[in-house]
């Protein structure tokens, strides 16, 4: 119920949930709406967060069907044989998951306020009732990174400052509300070339500006990433802007990213080329130093409420890569590699070459009383790539999902998900994926489709 997420590493694993479900962002939103714990001093401090349980039923999964192990990412090529005979069988999955957000805010006087934000996120997973599959072999979602963990200064007139572990735009809007409310957030904002969590950010909001009879809101966040990077010197930089009149929202964003490790999860967390500074003086075999690696994001995405019932949602991605050739480090076991051309067998360094795509979500949500009906769709498309290799960019996947939600009571929300996968071709997975099986466990180097059904409670308080 994980699927793979691996940036390039040999040991260690980078996995997203492959669930259809609401993720830490749409959550908070939600507990906040439902009964968050106000205490200290005039209410200083207060607590919100969610615990979820998820069960399912999945056709067409296969269980370790690949012969290196599944840390391996899916752009070494040794990644690319299955085991002679896998076949897909249907699997049982549970997984539940809980993450509290405490916060803090103190009124300074003349406008200003300062406040600050802790959040981390646990969860656990099971397949068939029996095999555990967890991020790093652990419960903690992303060791070493925080979902939240800063502090703010604001003023009513000048807007805010943020400094310290943060998520980023591209991955928590998309998640909520776009893709949570349509059942397609974990495919949608943990694809593409992004990133989703910062640990060393500074970001600045504004105030609103009155435009074109709406409202504009407007942000810039950095990120140094690792300092211990010297040569290779991370650098992140994320630009978001909100536009609402109306019935309408439209959300854009832009991310530009230097040095981060090369792959394709959105959700990925962005500090060095590799997690080991050593990594940053090592040459590669043949005397091929690791080269910069540069990823890029473009996204346009916007609801409208059409009625008190009926709301629609779509949203655009363009999606870059420098690629990153493959050069592995015995001292540190890791292997950078992303999109590699690998028809010189003999080659001391495989060649990393720049790719592109485009990715698509609609949605559609119909809410009554306590109930709520939705359908989305996510499809990642194939890619753009001088590389002779064919490393996914000829494969494209569809994404259908249905899902109906109804509020039990205030903070409590039982729901019941549908969804199915569908791929251009066997063979490695598109580019925007993270792995051949992510997000949905339907692995396409042996089936081109696949189906699930989950349902779910979730408290938020």
């Amino acid at each position: 119920m994980f699927a793979d997420q691996p940036m390039n590493n040999r040991l260690h694993l980078w996995n997203g949930y492959t669930g259809v479900v609401a993720t830490s962002a749409s959550l908070m939103l939600m507990a906040a709406s439902a009964q968050a714990i106000d205490f200290g001093p005039d209410g200083m401090f207060s607590l919100t967060g969610f615990a979820e349980l998820k069960l399912g039923t999945q056709s067409n999964y296969c269980l370790n069907c690949q012969v290196a192990d599944a840390s391996v990412s899916k752009h070494i090529k040794a990644a690319d044989a299955i085991i002679p005979g896998s076949k897909y069988s249907t699997a049982t999955l549970t997984n539940w998951q809980i993450q509290p957000y405490l916060g803090a805010k103190y009124k300074l006087g003349a406008g200003y306020e300062v406040s600050g934000l802790l959040s981390q996120r646990w969860r656990d997973g099971k397949v068939n009732g029996g095999q555990v599959e967890r991020r790093y072999g652990g419960k903690v979602d992303i060791p070493n990174s925080w979902y939240e963990k800063n502090i703010a200064l604001s003023h009513e007139t000048y807007g805010s400052v943020r400094v310290g572990s943060m998520t980023t735009r591209a991955w928590n809007v998309a998640d909520y509300p776009y893709g949570t409310n349509v059942g397609v957030a974990e495919v949608w904002a943990s694809s593409g070339a992004g990133y989703g969590m910062l640990g060393n950010a500074i970001r600045y909001g504004s105030v609103q500006f009155d435009v074109a009879e709406g409202d504009l809101f407007v942000e810039a966040t950095y990120d140094r990433g690792n300092p211990d990077f010297k040569r290779l010197k991370p650098s992140f930089f994320e630009l978001y802007a909100q536009y609402h009149k109306g019935d309408l929202v439209v959300d854009a964003m832009y991310q530009d990213a230097t040095n981060g490790a090369a792959g394709a999860w959105g959700h990925a967390p962005f500090k060095g080329v590799t997690p080991f500074a050593a990594d940053d003086t090592y040459v590669g075999p043949g005397g091929v130093a690791f080269g910069k690696n540069k990823q890029r994001i473009g996204m346009v995405m916007a609801r409208y409420q059409y009625n008190s019932k009926i709301e629609v949602s779509g949203g655009l991605r363009r999606n870059y890569w420098s690629g990153a050739s493959i050069v592995y480090n015995p001292a540190t076991q890791w292997t950078t590699a992303f999109n590699v051309d690998y028809t010189n067998p003999f080659s001391a360094s495989n060649p990393g070459h720049p790719v592109t795509s485009v990715d698509m979500m609609l949605g559609l949500r119909y809410r009554t009383d306590k109930w709520t009906y939705s359908t989305g769709m996510v499809y990642l498309g194939k890619a753009s790539t001088s590389n002779p290799s064919e490393r996914g960019q000829s494969n494209s996947a569809l994404i259908n999902t249905l899902g109906v939600q109804y509020e039990y009571m205030k903070g409590v929300q039982l729901g019941a998900g549908a969804g199915m996968v569908r791929y251009s071709r066997l063979g490695l997975s598109p580019v925007s994926q993270t792995s051949n099986s992510s997000f949905t466990n339907v692995d396409s180097r042996i089936s081109q489709k696949g189906t699930w059904l989950n349902v779910n409670l979730v408290y938020t308080f």
